[in-house]
Formats: structure tokens, C-alpha cells, sequence
């Protein structure tokens, strides 16, 4: 049995982490830390850089910490997680129909798992009548692929 058969098994795995630019901001936020506290001496100069730049990475990494996946028959994304059978049918978005359903198609009541900074991302609609959540964006580096384990989940789901 492969790894991914096994129905514990993640049949999607993803990390939305922050791009490299943004930690290179959290260091330069470091070093103003340490600037701030110069007037002060060499010690206090230290312990700015320091405070800012953990500071400032631990924002970097608790924004990039955000995690989609399709495991054990549901779609996890952020907090929440949802089984694939109140899921409909997974719509791929480019980057130009992303953007449009991150501004002006928005809905409010629609849970979204967004990053700017990715341009791609998938769209799926809540079947479930109970659940007032009309549909869930998830922001993804590989729209593809994270359709075709839903898709691939539902099956085994619903079609199981």
C-alpha cells in the first residue's frame, strides 16, 4: 500500500509561506530596532535588534504558517475543516479570475484562505443547505493539483 493510498494519508499538503522579500523586511526591521535604542549604548542596541527582529519574524512566520490540505476525506484549510461531501465541484482560478474573486466577486459570508502574494488559487462551493458559507477560496501555488484531490477525495467519498 503507497503512502497516499492509506486514507490518514495527506493526498495534499501545502504551506502558504511567506515569500522571501517579507523576511528580508523582518531583518531590516531588526536592524531599525537597534538603531532606535543607539542613543542608548551598545547593549540596548543589541537587545533592539533583537526584540524587532524576532518580532518581526515571528509576524513573517505566523502569517506563512497557513496550511492547505485534503486529508482523511476533508479539505483543511487554516482552521477550519471541511468534509468533501458538503463540497461541489473545485473551480481552478489564474491569476486574473483570483484576483477578481479576492475584490469585486467577493462574498462576505465566503470563507477564505487568501495570500496576496500567490497569485493562484481555487474556488469550491458549499453544497451543504445548512452550512451558510457559499463557497471557499483557498489561495495556492498549484491550483491543479489541489483541485484534483478534492475532486479525488469526493470520489472516494461519495462515489465509495
Amino acid at each position: 500500500m503507497q503512502p497516499s493510498d492509506r486514507p490518514s494519508a495527506p493526498q495534499y499538503d501545502e504551506r502558504l509561506t511567506a515569500p522571501g522579500a517579507w523576511w528580508l523586511i523582518a531583518a531590516l526591521l531588526g536592524l531599525s530596532g537597534g538603531l532606535v535604542a543607539l542613543p542608548l549604548g551598545a547593549v540596548p542596541m543589541l537587545g533592539g535588534v533583537i526584540t524587532a527582529g524576532a518580532l518581526a519574524a515571528v509576524c513573517v512566520s505566523s502569517y506563512g504558517s497557513a496550511r492547505v490540505r485534503v486529508v482523511a476525506g476533508s479539505l483543511v484549510a487554516g482552521d477550519a475543516r471541511i468534509p468533501v461531501e458538503a463540497l461541489g465541484e473545485p473551480e481552478v482560478l489564474d491569476a486574473e479570475e483570483a484576483r477578481a474573486w479576492r475584490t469585486y466577486k467577493a462574498d462576505p459570508r465566503a470563507f477564505m484562505v487568501l495570500r496576496g502574494y500567490i497569485p493562484g488559487a481555487v474556488r469550491v462551493e458549499v453544497t451543504d443547505p445548512a452550512d451558510p458559507t457559499p463557497y471557499v477560496y483557498l489561495s495556492t501555488r498549484d491550483p491543479e493539483g489541489l483541485a484534483a484531490a478534492i475532486r479525488q477525495a469526493r470520489e472516494a467519498v461519495v462515489g465509495g
